[in-house]
């Protein structure tokens, strides 16, 4: 400022400063948004400000509406005065309280309103994706490294970042400490660096580590729980338009809530990227500290921890052991923790509350298995118990609410429906189970015809909730569904005919599909989508990543667990796909399954016109798509379910609409209503 203006006191440049600061922060889905498209036009520099910008932003709203919430919620309390009128006069006070502190610091809350899809990517660290792509082409390996980390933690099955990051060690200038992720959670944090001590030997500082870790714990804690209190979702109906009495609005919205804030013990044991939380995370704290003040000889800490811990497992064994072993070297009893204590007992009044609130709703709850293990200690030193626990996993099958993937009877070989179509291998020769490969089930003509009707209809970002490169920031995806094609038939932008080659080529897929594993009931579609992959010109040097990431088409892909979990938001309907390929004039883009490692490539299929790979959609089928490095990769993908409560809307409207040609009796004047369905 002094430089450019050439006058200005120091006072006038803190007031400057001051005002910059207090300026409200841009949204951070805008700033992401820009950050994207000069990722496309391959202006890095801009990708890495405004990317900075969009993270920085996230947390400031993030931080904002925490700080908000507690500061509000400390000044209007309910207090044991309580009656009618005191209950809703704290309410909107608090209502009125957040409001002006929301927009004090950030500015009119309805800018910072963000769409799902944008949640979800910074959720799943995208961000940090481009900023490792946009560092690299600046030159910047130091900054690359760390982005490409904290991707990297998030996403541990991303076998191209893993091997990103090992090209980075090589780099000059840069340093081990250069690989730190960026959106460690602290307590997360200081528990890992606190056992990593407790291994060394080095019990007077993990016991800082560990006290810290529980400070950071508690503090987590609030603000999750803080963040609870913005809108929730309701799942099969809208709160503004049903007619349920006050209370029973206030009950709805409230256990939706108090779900959210009970679960926030989940959230704190699970890692970036994993799906289950860390086994017995909580209560291990107090397990490692009473053995670590044991040693510094510190026994009234130690059978305070011990104590603790016992309020979780109420006589577990060895740690009961430990209690009388302490109580006899001290001579007198002791107690357990306050803050742990008090903790629990909000744990317990809030499940009483939540199975109120449930069953006013009408909905099932399942308590979940937060404490899940205890852990053994076998030793004479009473180590303590789940010193592996950083890696360990809540089993899943001890879920209630979880189904576990069932086994299906493996059967195929059967009739291919058409004589044109030709086995080319089957599960055996695919290395694998449930899995065919078919040529021919289309003629180059079709091939071509369906090119084309791709190239009119195909938006970017359909079936993605408009996200032009949904898997990879080095492609673009393009898709349509049946009935948007025959939407553009009846429309007259595309030929009648092609849009409906597209219904009749999905159909006659379905049949081989259902025809050659020998089903015994009828195979329902679930989705179809006609999709083409583009090489993004000027992005393919040096390029490692996939087309579309290994995954599983009905359940959560856990690769370091060597399981699938068969739970939403997998489309766990889905029990058979397909991918019906219409061209192989590109490079790369090879169909692959792996094993559950998500590493281990066990067969590849290269795309042709007319070629169809299908198989089962569950965990044994693990699959993805190599980098389509030069030119533009096109099929038709479906998904089939035996399931008829799930079969596509928009199929049976489309098969509405071909009845209805094929009888002549073409739409009446309300057109067609289409209904798009996202797709993971």
């Amino acid at each position: 400022i002094i430089q450019s203006e050439g006058i200005c006191s120091i006072m006038q440049c803190i007031v400057y400063v001051l005002k910059i600061q207090a300026s409200p922060p841009e949204p951070y889905d805008l700033l992401y948004d820009t950050a994207v498209r000069a990722f496309y036009n391959s202006d890095y520099a801009a990708v890495a400000r405004h990317m900075e910008g969009a993270l920085r932003a996230c947390k400031e709203v993030r931080s904002s509406r925490v700080r908000c919430r507690l500061r509000c919620q400390d000044q209007h309390p309910f207090d044991a005065t309580f009656s009618d009128l005191r209950f809703p006069d704290v309410v909107l006070r608090r209502a009125a309280c957040m409001n002006a502190c929301i927009e004090e610091r950030i500015g009119t809350q309805s800018m910072h309103k963000v769409g799902e899809d944008v949640v979800q990517d910074f959720h799943r660290r995208i961000p940090y994706n481009y900023l490792q792509l946009a560092y690299r082409k600046l030159e910047q390996p130091d900054q690359a490294a760390a982005a490409a980390h904290t991707y990297f933690q998030a996403n541990p099955e991303h076998v191209e970042m893993g091997q990103n990051l090992e090209q980075y060690k090589d780099q000059p200038g840069v340093e081990e400490e250069h690989f730190v992720d960026r959106e460690a959670r602290p307590h997360q944090r200081s528990f890992a660096a606190a056992v990593g001590l407790y291994d060394e030997g080095d019990h007077r500082g993990a016991i800082a580590l560990f006290e810290e870790a529980l400070v950071q714990y508690y503090e987590a804690d609030s603000e999750c729980r803080a963040l609870c209190q913005w809108p929730q979702r309701f799942d099969g109906h809208d709160h503004l338009r049903y007619r349920y009495s006050l209370y029973e609005i206030i009950s709805d919205h409230f256990t939706q809530v108090l779900h959210c804030e009970h679960e926030c013990v989940r959230d704190l044991a699970t890692r970036p990227g994993r799906l289950s939380p860390m086994e017995n995370y909580l209560p291990q704290h107090y397990d490692y500290l009473q053995f670590a003040y044991f040693h510094e000889d510190r026994l009234e800490e130690a059978l305070q921890c011990s104590l603790t811990y016992l309020l979780f497992h109420q006589g577990e064994e060895s740690m009961t052991d430990n209690v009388h072993y302490y109580r006899e070297m001290l001579g007198h009893d002791g107690q357990p923790r306050e803050e742990a204590a008090w903790y629990l007992r909000r744990h317990k009044q809030e499940l009483e509350l939540l199975l109120i609130g449930s069953e006013t709703m009408g909905v099932e709850f399942t308590e979940g298995n937060y404490w899940s293990s205890t852990g053994g200690r076998e030793d004479s030193n009473r180590i303590p118990s789940g010193t592996d626990g950083w890696m360990e996993y809540v089993p899943i099958s001890e879920k209630k609410n979880v189904v576990v993937a069932a086994q299906q009877q493996l059967k195929e070989g059967g009739p291919l429906v058409y004589e044109d179509v030709q086995l080319v291998q089957n599960s055996a020769a695919l290395n694998g189970t449930q899995r065919v490969l078919l040529d021919r089930v289309i003629s180059e003509e079709e091939c071509s015809d369906l090119r084309r009707l791709a190239h009119a209809v195909t938006m970017a970002g359909d079936g993605y909730r408009g996200r032009m490169s949904p898997h990879t920031p080095n492609e673009k995806f393009e898709g349509a569904t049946v009935l948007k094609t025959l939407q553009f038939g009846y429309e007259g932008r595309v030929p009648m005919g092609s849009a409906r080659l597209f219904y009749d080529v999905s159909e006659r897929a379905r049949r081989v599909i259902e025809s050659y594993f020998l089903l015994n009931s009828t195979l329902h579609f679930s989705y179809t989508h006609l999709v083409c992959r583009t090489a993004i010109t000027g992005q393919q040097d040096h390029r490692n990543d996939l087309s579309h990431p290994i995954h599983a088409d009905n359940c959560l892909l856990d690769p370091e667990a060597n399981e699938c979990w068969k739970e939403p938001p997998a489309y766990t309907y889905r029990d058979f796909s397909a991918l019906l390929y219409l061209n192989g004039d590109f490079e790369g883009g090879e169909f692959i399954f792996t094993e559950m490692d998500a590493k281990t490539v066990t067969a590849s299929v290269k795309p042709l016109c007319g070629r169809m790979v299908g198989f089962s959609s569950g965990g044994e089928n693990p699959h993805g798509v190599k980098a389509v490095t030069s030119g533009q990769r096109c099929a038709v993908a479906l998904w089939f379910t035996l399931d008829p409560l799930f079969r596509e809307l928009e199929r049976l409207q489309a098969d509405e609409v071909i009845q209805a040609l094929d009888t002549q009796s073409v739409w009446g004047g309300g057109g067609l209503n289409i209904n798009p369905k996202d797709e993971l």
